[in-house]
């Protein structure tokens, strides 16, 4: 049997089933009352991984999750086509197909080769999980202005391999390599 998870021991990135479907804790807020009797709720910001929904739920502190069934596979990516993304499990060297909607916005940051990790929810293939940061190559952008910092604006937009627009510093020129956060997608640095 699956260990039990209580609420309040639920932390940021933990994963847990509620109903019977896989959630990642993606923000925690823990409210004590001052007032005798009074219950601790934990309040929760989740995604499902299956359906990628994201809401707020309290819980009670006591209340009681089941441990997901949860496995990630590394793969790499090989290509995308009209029947989805296409993965080689790193172990296996076995293909698995992933359609767009288990994808949701991850196809802006695959790149040939690149290693992902695949959940599997119950030995069925729900989604994957990108790794914090990935390299990328500028397409274009335009050239930056010397002195062009009058404005307060020290970033210029910059197209990636991917498609994807992100803002960088005025010194990336093009066909440079640099490291973009998949979740804020944001510039990290030069690769």
């Amino acid at each position: 049997m699956a260990a039990l998870i209580e609420a309040i021991d639920i932390k940021r990135k933990m994963f847990f089933e509620f109903d019977d479907m896989p959630f990642v804790c993606l923000d925690v807020d823990i409210s004590t009352p001052t007032a005798r009797g009074g219950q601790t709720l934990v309040r929760v910001k989740m995604r499902n991984l299956k359906s990628r929904a994201v809401f707020d739920k309290t819980f009670k502190a006591s209340d009681k999750f089941k441990e997901p069934d949860l496995a990630q596979l590394a793969a790499s990516y090989l290509y995308s086509d009209s029947a989805g993304s296409h993965f080689m499990d790193q172990e296996s060297y076995e293909t698995l197909t992933l359609g767009d909607e288990m994808l949701a916005d991850a196809k802006d940051f695959l790149v040939d080769g690149q290693i992902v990790q695949i959940l599997t929810f119950n030995g069925n293939v729900i989604g994957l999980q990108l790794p914090q940061q990935v390299e990328l190559t500028v397409t274009y952008t335009e050239p930056g202005i010397r002195g062009d910092t009058a404005s307060g604006s020290v970033t210029k937009a910059a197209t990636m391999q991917t498609g994807i627009e992100i803002r960088v510093p005025l010194f990336i020129k093009e066909g440079e390599k640099v490291r973009v956060n998949t979740e804020t997608r944001e510039f990290c640095g030069r690769a």
